[in-house]
């Protein structure tokens, strides 16, 4: 015959005790969230995490930045007609520590460094070809962070499909 020891509460207690542990230990594993970047046309949003981060916040080397910025071929796209207002936004996160970010269009510059987290684009034509051919059928608009030395740690790629 076999007697019990520990009682039912204490064996509850136990189990209680257990199931906390091994649920603070499953949440040591995961990883921070890496912070969002919104793109805003009209009443649309889509919104990505980055394409490119920097090993533990280190900056990008100058080849994997190159690649971040051409080689993006599963980016989100938003629709964007002639003239509406673009919408840049960035998580809180993206601007501590002195960080700032700065907007590209297909590779060049459209903002200087900012520690905002929103920039605003009323009436924009960002498909105008200044009379240099027919407007292209989507552009590429990139968010880049940078640090307090101005060199990139992340990248966040979208594309604006042109409607009409």
């Amino acid at each position: 015959m076999t007697v019990a020891f520990i009682s039912g509460r204490t064996r509850r207690a136990g189990f209680a005790l257990a199931a906390a542990s091994a649920g603070l230990l499953v949440l040591s594993a995961c990883d921070k969230p890496t912070p969002l970047a919104t793109v805003t046309v009209g009443t649309n949003s889509v919104n990505a995490e980055a394409s490119c981060r920097g090993e533990n916040g280190k900056a990008l080397a100058d080849d994997k930045l190159t690649g971040c910025l051409s080689g993006v071929k599963d980016a989100k796209s938003i629709d964007y007609a002639p003239g509406s207002t673009l919408r840049l936004g960035v998580d809180p996160d993206v601007v501590e520590d002195g960080h700032k970010w700065i907007a590209l269009l297909d590779g060049s510059p459209i903002t200087e460094a900012s520690a905002q987290t929103y920039r605003s684009f009323p009436g924009a034509d960002v498909f105008s070809t200044g009379g240099q051919g027919a407007a292209p059928k989507e552009k590429k608009v990139s968010i880049v962070q940078v640090n307090k030395d101005s060199k990139p740690v992340s990248v966040w790629s979208f594309t604006l499909k042109r409607t009409s």
